[in-house]
């Protein structure tokens, strides 16, 4: 009897390039390329569980905190009255995230070939075809982009292709949303007027602007005025879990409409009801989003955002090498269901 066969999955979400950068050093491309058992995603990591390539999230962390994406520490946990981190500046924001984008570019420079940084889909295609990591560039907090947007040119040539325009955190082109569960992602204001002129300077550029972390007032207002498909690329089902991070049923109709996507996300306390990170959380519960997603959204509206080294996932995935053991959960499902 033979195995079933391995799913390629293209991934909307991760935070590699955070873990790289924290850990620091100049080997870090090559702990990248070679692995050293830490961390979701590296390539040996990518090449046992089928992770053919994705969005690789910059974002900078705040600086009197050390937890946002990577850090596992209050930024998911479910609370009734977070304290947001405070706000970075741009300068800081500039230089860290420059650093980033020359990691990426130096991990594909001295992969030779495994791993290729992709500007289109014709790039991604080549790039699975011939059998390479194919990474596209994500901005997770538009702190680093100036209010002229020059910074966004400069970035954009470099290969930047999405844009969450806010992380959980206020900034000068809108409000993110706080963790908060049980709780409606509705918290307060949307977008501010810098913010609406960044999604026109977006679609002009073909940038995806990612909706994960808005409010629900400046999802709305990103969908009154652009252009392009809504896309949340790391996401979950408020209905089944209501953390105010996860997306309402009048959200996903909306994405529905515009032919858009939302990539379902393995942070546990985006999963559970009770919003709790906990890595014994079971992997059903991700198909369970899949499901209650795809009835919503379709069968083209929806991903995987997995959150790699950016949250605490369910024992049962681990990291990326562990993708197969979501397909196999998944298969297990759809067998039982026939």
């Amino acid at each position: 009897m033979t195995s079933p066969k391995r799913v390629p999955i293209f991934d909307g979400h991760n935070d590699a390039l955070l873990r790289l950068y924290r850990r620091g050093g100049a080997d870090a491309p090559r702990a990248f390329l070679e692995g050293e058992g830490k961390g979701h995603l590296d390539l040996p990591m990518a090449r046992q569980g089928g992770f053919a390539g994705g969005l690789f999230a910059i974002f900078v962390p705040s600086s009197d905190r050390a937890d946002g994406p990577g850090g596992e520490t209050s930024s998911q946990n479910a609370s009734s009255d977070p304290q947001l981190p405070a706000g970075v500046e741009s300068t800081p924001a500039q230089r860290a995230v420059f650093s980033m984008v020359s990691l990426l570019l130096r991990i594909e420079r001295e992969s030779h070939g495994q791993v290729r940084v992709c500007r289109n889909v014709d790039d991604i295609q080549q790039s699975l075809e011939a059998g390479a990591l194919a990474a596209v560039l994500h901005i997770e907090g538009a702190e680093a982009i100036d209010a002229n947007f020059e910074v966004l040119d400069v970035l954009h040539e470099a290969g930047l292709r999405s844009l969450g325009p806010v992380w959980s955190r206020p900034n000068a082109f809108g409000h993110g949303v706080p963790f908060r569960c049980p709780a409606s992602p509705d918290t307060g204001p949307g977008l501010t007027d810098l913010g609406k002129e960044l999604i026109g300077a977006c679609n002009r550029l073909r940038i995806l602007i990612d909706l994960s972390h808005l409010n629900e007032r400046g999802f709305w207002d990103v969908a009154a005025i652009s252009t392009a498909p809504l896309v949340a690329t790391h996401s979950n089902a408020h209905a089944l879990c209501p953390h105010s991070r996860n997306l309402t049923d009048k959200q996903l109709a909306a994405i529905r409409e515009t032919g858009g996507v939302v990539g379902v996300n393995f942070a546990t306390s985006f999963l559970r009801p009770d919003g709790r990170q906990d890595a014994e959380t079971p992997t059903e519960l991700v198909v369970d989003h899949v499901e209650y997603l795809l009835k919503h959204l379709g069968d083209d509206g929806v991903a995987i955002g997995s959150d790699f080294d950016g949250a605490r996932i369910p024992a049962g995935i681990g990291n990326a090498a562990g993708l197969q053991n979501l397909v196999e959960v998944m298969r297990t499902r759809a067998s039982a269901r026939r």
